[in-house]
């Protein structure tokens, strides 16, 4: 059971765009952080961009500016707008989802399968 399914990854050039999207089925997304992460060869994981339940955003500093993350609540889907690419931004993006899963605030993370973003120079 698929739970995150992200799309949109392939291979630009700098100082073009691409536009990512994660469906999530609702029982994940539903009043829940959602995030985007990413991982370049030889790299560890990195949180790119989270997103509140209530739309509210953060962003590592490296995409200030250039990256956007947002949320339709109603499709239940997660996007990562991505402008100004540059060859270090090559890695593997992954949807991911923080869910709550005890009174205690304990929270459970799911992840997609990731999709290849790859900018050339």
């Amino acid at each position: 059971q698929v739970q995150l399914e992200e799309s949109g990854g392939g291979l630009v050039q700098a100082g073009g765009s691409l536009r990512l999207s994660c469906v999530a089925s609702r029982r994940i997304f539903s009043g829940n952080a959602m995030n985007w992460y990413r991982q370049a060869p030889g790299k560890q994981r990195e949180l790119v961009a989270s997103i509140t339940s209530g739309g509210s955003s953060s962003y590592v500093d490296s995409v200030k500016g250039r990256f956007t993350i947002s949320r339709d609540n109603a499709k239940n889907m997660l996007y990562l707008q991505m402008d100004s690419l540059k060859p270090d931004d090559t890695a593997v993006y992954y949807c991911n989802a923080e869910v709550v899963v005890n009174v205690e605030g304990a929270k459970r993370h799911f992840w997609g399968q990731g999709t290849q973003v790859t900018v050339s120079s």
